[in-house]
């Protein structure tokens, strides 16, 4: 493909630097030859415009028999169940079987995801799967990514990009997780909220999501109080860390708002510690998101009250992108929202555990 013979020249262009001691990213891009900017920046001089004449169609990897190769970009694997899930599930798909040589970088920290993001460039893959860390800081990979030819395809979070820096976006609608959540809470229809707010890793689009819709109820209503509100970093032990702070400051509190299932189990290990009921009808209100199917047995059980639904498995949606694109066809629908739903204690069901939970 076109692209893969850019990429040798890159190398070489690349090397030759080196050799000559030319160590500044700025000086090494300074040499890169014009095809390897983006089109508008093109050299669009007489000899250029012959020379990619004379050069044959770029033929899709699909086409040619190659291996497809995608760089995948994703959140520690040991994060949370949910992320566990969403790793098996893209481990499935993206096999040699399947027609991909598939590459995998995991990172919690946006620094970390984007020095990996530049590495699949060099590489020259074909498509770069990301899962962001942060929602911010993206814009630069992502334009070196384009110059390249690298097709980039969002999944699970959203980023701060402009869309044409990316093909499609399949993902969590984390605002509505949020504004379902807190909806629901608002059903319960107490006379006081004191909440302590357990939040995800910070500038997260799961954090923000379901951070925004309690801070604005918050701000709303005059019975709605934010205990305290502290990132725990989806971390069951940094979780019950939080609340049993408060609880030893005996702070009054009747609901537990974590941003996850994981952090929702280590806010109840302090509450059992100190002998605080907690679930359907008792003292304190427990709400957890990503519907791990041992979280969803907790509100069938009624032990929890609240649960909203995350969907890992991406993977297909990804799957078939990839072949549309491959194939010369047009993604119509660049953001693919999952379907997505929450669950309460008095009307989940087994069948519910059995469908939903991962």
């Amino acid at each position: 493909m076109k692209k893969k013979i850019l990429s040798a020249v890159l190398s070489v262009a690349m090397i030759a630097a080196l050799l000559s001691g030319c160590g500044s990213k700025a000086d090494t891009a300074a040499s890169a030859p014009a095809a390897a900017e983006p089109a508008a920046a093109a050299d669009t001089s007489a000899d250029a415009a012959a020379d990619t004449a004379e050069e044959p169609a770029a033929e899709p990897a699909a086409a040619s028999g190659e291996l497809i190769k995608v760089g995948i970009i994703n959140n520690d694997p040991n994060e949370s169940g949910y992320r566990t899930a969403n790793d098996a599930d893209l481990q499935k798909t993206f096999t040699k079987e399947n027609g991909y040589e598939a590459s995998f970088a995991y990172s919690l920290k946006n620094d970390e995801q984007i020095a990996a993001a530049q590495k699949f460039v060099q590489d020259g893959v074909d498509y770069l799967l990301l899962s962001a860390a942060d929602t911010a800081g993206w814009d630069s990979v992502l334009k070196d990514a384009q110059a390249a030819g690298i097709r980039v395809i969002l999944f699970d979070r959203t980023i701060d990009a402009d869309p044409s820096l990316y093909e499609a976006s399949i993902v969590s609608d984390m605002d509505k997780e949020g504004e379902t959540a807190v909806n629901w809470l608002a059903s319960q229809n107490l006379d006081e909220y004191n909440v302590i707010h357990i939040q995800g890793v910070m500038g997260s689009a799961a954090q923000k999501g379901r951070s925004g819709a309690l801070d604005a109820k918050v701000a709303a209503e005059a019975n709605w109080n934010i205990v305290t509100q502290q990132t725990a970093e989806w971390n069951a032990d940094n979780a019950q860390q939080i609340v049993q702070s408060v609880i030893d400051a005996g702070t009054p509190f009747n609901v537990i708002y974590a941003e996850n299932d994981d952090m929702a189990k280590g806010a109840v290990a302090a509450l059992d510690k100190a002998n605080i009921s907690h679930g359907v009808g008792k003292d304190v209100i427990v709400m957890g998101f990503d519907c791990n199917k041992w979280a969803l047995e907790e509100l069938l059980n009624q032990n929890w009250n609240y649960d909203g639904q995350c969907n890992p498995f991406q993977s297909s949606y990804i799957d078939d992108i990839i072949k549309k694109l491959e194939s010369g066809q047009t993604i119509d629908n660049k953001t693919i929202i999952m379907d997505e739903k929450g669950f309460d204690a008095t009307t989940i069901t087994q069948e519910d555990v059995d469908n939903y939970g991962i």
